[in-house]
């Protein structure tokens, strides 16, 4: 699972309950759509395409892609068993949609581990940790493939599961087992990545980097020998261990900025070595290290075409520039703008980044914007990023609300749900602070000043 801010949540659902349950279960059926037009509906299972079995959504989608003529077998909710024959124009959609995806569970007992860090009373989706080849495909899910079996290694190649990314770590097969908690015959995947390669199957590799484990030389090693098989394997995100209140394990040691800066000084040198060789960084270092480290993050050219912006890597660069859009955007419709004030609250760690973007709005245009840092109390320790703040940090925090309306982060909410990681709803925290609260990305942000009066 990536340990950064954008920490994936699944969705508890009936399926997660019942999982030996066969084929894919229909969630929604599109109105006029192919699927409405055989009378399939929500609650259905598509049990197999054309005499193969079907799993879950991905096979459905590699079993139908470019046929024209096809057999489903479908279990009806009723308990009937349908045989639903049919012709489709090519290309035609089904107009279905499917159940979510019940993640594999990890089989490893990492030390940095962020599920061991979650307070007791967290919702039991947050303790969820995936070891998923088809959720690193879809959704960017890192996965150690320690327990991957020959099934899934070989459906990866078969339906093109590609890119994936892959939590290496260390390639010091000793250092990994032992961050892995396993034995070192399991830690090693080089036979499994080799052929993944050999495949043509895209690999991000990640390295959480805990010091004093996997540092310093351990580190150098690491990265060279991934860069040995560039541009099979693409790119390789060195991100810091995060550490909660509830992290007790002694192993491990907390990041501090001088770390920081002296990670950012070897892999510099590294970078400009991989530069002239490859013509990329390749090796690229998370956000959080420089604003740990009091340093300039790198321009947009640092980061190429930003290969694992999801897991904190150029997003701070990739928001400015963005940023910069919405300044234009504003100077379209300057005359619209609200000039009432109001409060916006993110990490404590990007705070001071954003403060200097909204003050060069508020001088440039008289908006009156107010960013606060906010203190994670609900993970504590040196948790500081905004995807992991709560109601309750937001609720503490109601004594420095300025303003009329309170904007934060749209990542502090789950991705389908008005909800946040402590279990509040942002309809609660609006009442608790009084204000209207709106969970925005830039330009909705710029929408939101463009209609407040």
């Amino acid at each position: 699972m990536a340990q950064y801010a954008l920490m994936y949540e699944f969705a508890v659902t009936p399926a997660v309950t019942n999982i030996r349950r066969r084929g894919v279960e229909i969630y929604e059926v599109l109105p006029n759509s192919l699927g409405a037009e055989m009378d399939l509906e929500s609650g259905d299972r598509i049990i197999k395409v054309n005499g193969r079995v079907v799993r879950d959504y991905l096979d459905f989608r590699f079993h139908t892609a470019g046929e024209t003529e096809l057999v489903l077998e479908v279990r009806k909710k009723s308990g009937e068993d349908w045989e639903v024959e049919l012709e489709r124009g090519e290309g035609e959609d089904f107009g279905l949609a499917f159940e979510q995806i019940v993640p594999r569970q990890c089989a490893n007992e990492c030390i940095f581990c962020f599920c061991n860090g979650n307070p007791a009373d967290a919702r039991p989706s947050l303790f969820i940790k995936d070891e998923d080849v088809r959720l690193s495909f879809l959704y960017g899910n890192y996965t150690t493939l320690t327990s991957i079996t020959e099934d899934e290694m070989r459906r990866i190649v078969e339906q093109r599961l590609s890119p994936q990314y892959v939590s290496v770590h260390a390639t010091d097969l000793d250092v990994r087992a032992y961050m892995l908690g396993i034995d070192k015959q399991r830690a090693d995947i080089s036979g499994k990545l080799q052929r993944l390669l050999d495949a043509a199957i895209e690999v991000h590799a990640q390295v959480v980097l805990c010091p004093g484990i996997n540092d310093d030389a351990v580190l150098k090693k690491t990265i060279l020998d991934l860069a040995s098989e560039y541009p099979r394997i693409t790119s390789v995100a060195i991100v810091p261990l995060g550490l909660t209140r509830y992290n007790t394990d002694p192993r491990l040691t907390r990041v501090t900025p001088a770390f920081c800066r002296n990670v950012i000084d070897q892999v510099a040198a590294l970078q400009k070595e991989l530069h002239a060789g490859l013509g990329t960084n390749f090796a690229l270092l998370g956000d959080e290290i420089y604003l740990r480290a009091g340093r300039r993050i790198p321009g947009r050219a640092h980061y190429g075409d930003y290969p694992q912006i999801e897991d904190g890597v150029g997003m701070v660069r990739s928001f400015a520039n963005e940023f910069g859009r919405v300044i234009r955007r504003l100077e379209l419709d300057e005359t619209k703008l609200t000039k009432q004030p109001g409060t916006i609250f993110t990490g404590t760690l990007f705070a001071p980044e954003l403060k200097k973007m909204i003050d060069t709005m508020n001088a440039r245009f008289a908006t009156r914007l107010f960013v606060e840092p906010l203190e994670n109390s609900y993970f504590g320790g040196d948790v500081s990023v905004a995807g992991l703040l709560t109601g309750q940090d937001l609720v503490k925090a109601r004594e420095r609300v300025t303003g009329g309306f309170v904007v934060i982060p749209r990542q502090m909410l789950k991705s389908d749900e008005a909800i946040m990681l402590d279990g509040m709803n942002i309809s609660d925290v609006s009442r608790a602070l009084d204000q209207p609260v709106h969970a925005v990305n830039l330009q909705e942000l710029a929408t939101l000043l463009l209609k407040t009066n």
